[in-house]
């Protein structure tokens, strides 16, 4: 294969695979520095995965939060990007194959994100519909968006409640914020969008097989994000399981039956695997098990980050870092350290607090001394999430959206954008 064309430098090269949350920030303090930084991403852009869900049920663009890598780093010229898959790495030769050459490095730092878990339930993965990436949560707009106008066309009431009705599986906070922004379309937006459907046969159902949901927060938070969930009309099965779905009918642990054309899979996650990591390394879902350097064993000059890509012991946290954008950056700010300065400082976590949004003035936030809930907690979480977007226009433009959408109770995006298939 080729040799990646990069510029010869003097500096040390670290390559990172991944412009996720710790990919991107360890790109951004090193690159200050004295490192030649390189970024490897099958996408040419930053992606805000926690606003998946608004892209999804068409209350912000796609557009509104993701950020280009090169406009990023413009100006920075020991900074390189390329659009590429990454292969496999020779941790020996430190040497990285990708799909478009190959390239020796003196740093690899894994940061490769994760992807859906199916749990080996093959006709959910060919059937429920995923949300890891923005183009995935257009897709899943195009799918809700496009199964009301078939509903139109159909005189079968029961067929016509399969199309209408939404499924969502997995109460953590991905679940829980998609389920109560699907129940307000459900209450606001679309009975004024598709006036000849009688929504109150439309049920959205949000199906946990653990005892409760928000699982990582505290016991208020769980009780109150159900109470939300429940105030929107969203069914929530809570110790229930999904045994089968092909498509059209959800079949639950229960014995229940549940005719949709929609069902969301936001139940697991398993971490990218990067073939040259030796198996013994990986951990629990796929993780890589690294030191408290974030260094991966027996892989000299290599290390790893990400709250959903490694595992890390921690006395602190026995069950591992929580899944949290917050875990992902302290790491890539540890390791920044460590490779600018000979002493080196061990990863500890600073737990700042977690929070979820289920509606409209309807949030939960367990901070490090204090529990919130309602429309404090939802303005909290507001703060927060605009604060973290990447560029001052997608604040500016996600601000305006958020605002119109409170004040009008509505919001026009909902657009069906589909690429034409050229006829033969």
């Amino acid at each position: 294969m080729s040799h990646l064309k990069i510029p010869d430098s003097e500096l040390k090269r670290v390559i990172i695979i991944g412009g996720g949350f710790a990919g991107l920030e360890l790109a951004m303090r090193l690159s200050k520095k004295q490192f030649q930084v390189i970024l490897l991403d099958r996408n040419n852009f930053h992606q805000f995965q926690p606003l998946f869900y608004q892209v999804a049920t068409a209350g912000l663009e796609p557009s509104s939060i993701s950020f280009p890598f090169r406009k990023l780093f413009q100006g920075i010229p020991n900074f390189h990007f390329r659009l590429t898959d990454v292969l496999s790495v020779d941790a020996e030769a430190k040497n990285l194959e990708t799909s478009i050459g190959t390239i020796e490095y003196d740093y690899l730092v894994c940061a490769m994100g994760a992807t859906t878990n199916y749990f080996g339930l093959k006709d959910l993965e060919q059937n429920a519909l995923p949300m890891k990436s923005v183009a995935e949560a257009l897709g899943l707009r195009n799918t809700i968006l496009s199964n009301y106008e078939k509903a139109l066309a159909i005189d079968d009431e029961k067929l016509q409640q399969a199309y209408m009705n939404i499924v969502v599986v997995g109460g953590g906070p991905t679940g829980v914020e998609l389920a109560g922004a699907i129940s307000e379309m459900k209450k606001n937006i679309l009975p004024k969008d598709y006036p000849e459907l009688d929504f109150e046969k439309m049920q959205v159902y949000l199906v946990e097989a653990y005892d409760n949901t928000l699982s990582a927060m505290s016991a208020n938070s769980q009780l109150n994000s159900e109470r939300y969930l429940k105030k929107l009309d969203t069914i929530v099965l809570l110790k229930t399981a999904i045994q089968a779905y092909d498509g059209n009918e959800v079949k639950l642990s229960n014995g229940e039956l549940i005719q949709s054309k929609s069902l969301i899979w936001a139940a697991g996650i398993r971490a990218n695997k990067l073939k040259g990591i030796p198996d013994q390394t990986y951990h629990r879902n796929g993780r890589i098990k690294v030191d408290q350097l974030n260094r991966v064993p027996d892989c000299p000059g290599v290390f790893a980050l990400g709250d959903q890509c490694i595992s890390i012991e921690d006395s602190n946290f026995p069950d591992g870092h929580p899944q949290v954008a917050q875990v992902a950056i302290q790491q890539a700010k540890n390791l920044a350290k460590n490779l600018n300065k000979t002493k080196e400082n061990s990863f500890s976590y600073t737990d700042k607090g977690s929070m979820a949004t289920i509606g409209r003035n309807l949030a939960v936030a367990d901070l490090p001394s204090l529990k919130l809930k309602g429309f404090i907690a939802w303005l909290l979480w507001m703060f927060v999430h605009l604060f973290s977007i990447a560029g001052a226009k997608n604040k500016l433009l996600i601000f305006i959206n958020w605002a119109w959408n409170y004040l009008t109770y509505d919001q026009s995006l909902r657009l069906l954008i589909r690429a034409e298939k050229k006829s033969k």
